[in-house]
């Protein structure tokens, strides 16, 4: 049976409040999709609303052709997986994941085999017997999961999963959530506030901002070509260096921008004659600049802070107009605080963004 999920007009509101206005989506039978967006832009309401936990002001939500949003919790065929991992502390594993089974009258051979079947999927097999309070963090959010998987569920919803987590655990378990998928092949989605759990878990990432669904696309898709200003800061460690246009002027391929107190920089991207330039910005990634020799053409950058990641080195320093960019160089960049350093920008893969926030790209290729 299919488990493909339809979002149609979906509109949720509180009194004269809209907490999301007119969403659509459709997710696809096995697809990783992964709702992204800052703290109140609407994704944990969206996935309550699909797991029967907050009603529907207006639209409908079907799973392979069936609606949904009549039904109640228990009748959607989803399970849904908590930040917080919600085990009751005097059960033993083993009878946290079956609870729920067992409220539903399931024949006893058939919760042990479900129970025995997830525990060795996740790898908690040895760890049946024993209470959430001998268990560590990670340990009690597989447990969760697998009383999740026991359900046998059309699609699974995970609700920031691994904030509970610290850094090296969240790593391990976010690897741990792909390969899951991928054994179990089952329609999955995921809200999380953190970019790199997105563009390491999704087929698909669905950015959330202001209550509604700015873009849609693959992880690359996202990272390379922003659909606004918001989502080229959203997405992108660092975030994406953001330098004010004072003059556009046509060149050979692409146009050409001139910053003030910083000089001409030539760009691949092609605007529309009705194109405003009034509050355009150029947006550039750290990975797209290379230090070069004083000698070469490139923009002059002081810096200020110097990041030593091993494999490489972001340099965060600011023009002569006093604006802020990142630039970034090798991971044995002898650069130290007060150098002023000569960058080049690849002209094809800078973004301009009009005053309204609006994106238009280089021919960098996803």
């Amino acid at each position: 049976m299919s488990a493909s999920i339809s979002i149609k007009n979906i509109t949720k509101r509180y009194d004269s409040v809209n907490v999301l206005d007119d969403i659509n989506l459709h997710i696809e039978d096995g697809e990783f999709v992964v709702f992204l967006g800052p703290s109140g832009c609407g994704k944990s309401t969206l996935l309550r609303m699909i797991a029967g936990l907050e009603s529907i002001t207006e639209g409908t939500i079907e799973i392979g052709h069936e609606r949904i949003d009549t039904l109640p919790p228990g009748q959607r065929g989803v399970a849904m997986v908590f930040q917080s991992y919600a085990l009751y502390p005097h059960m033993t594993t083993r009878q946290n994941m079956a609870f729920g089974l067992e409220n539903i009258k399931v024949a006893q051979d058939d919760i042990d085999r479900r129970v025995n079947d997830a525990a060795k999927i996740l790898e908690i097999d040895h760890l049946l017997d024993r209470k959430p309070g001998r268990l560590s963090g990670g340990q009690r959010q597989r447990v969760a999961i697998g009383r999740a998987i026991v359900k046998e569920p059309k699609a699974f919803l995970f609700d920031e999963p691994l904030s509970n987590l610290d850094a090296a655990l969240r790593g391990r378990t976010r690897l741990e959530l792909a390969q899951l998928h991928q054994r179990l092949g089952s329609t999955m989605i995921f809200v999380t506030h953190d970019q790199v759990e997105a563009m390491t878990l999704a087929d698909r990432i669905v950015i959330m901002h202001n209550q509604k669904i700015e873009q849609i696309g693959t992880p690359m898709e996202i990272y390379q070509y922003p659909v606004s200003r918001f989502v080229a800061e959203f997405v992108g460690s660092p975030a994406m260096s953001m330098l004010p246009i004072s003059a556009i002027t046509p060149a050979a391929e692409g146009v050409c921008v001139e910053v003030d107190q910083v000089g001409k920089i030539a760009t691949s991207v092609t605007l529309p004659d009705d194109f405003n330039p009034k509050g355009a910005v150029l947006g550039v990634r750290a990975e797209d600049t290379q230090v070069v020799a004083a000698t070469e053409n490139g923009l002059d950058l002081t810096i200020k802070v110097v990041e030593r990641l091993g494999d490489r080195t972001l340099l965060y320093g600011t023009l002569a107009n006093g604006t802020e960019l990142i630039a970034e160089d090798s991971g044995r960049s002898k650069a130290k605080a007060g150098d002023t350093i000569r960058i080049a920008l690849s002209s094809n893969a800078t973004h301009i963004f009009d005053g309204n926030g609006l994106a238009y790209h280089g021919q960098k290729e996803v």
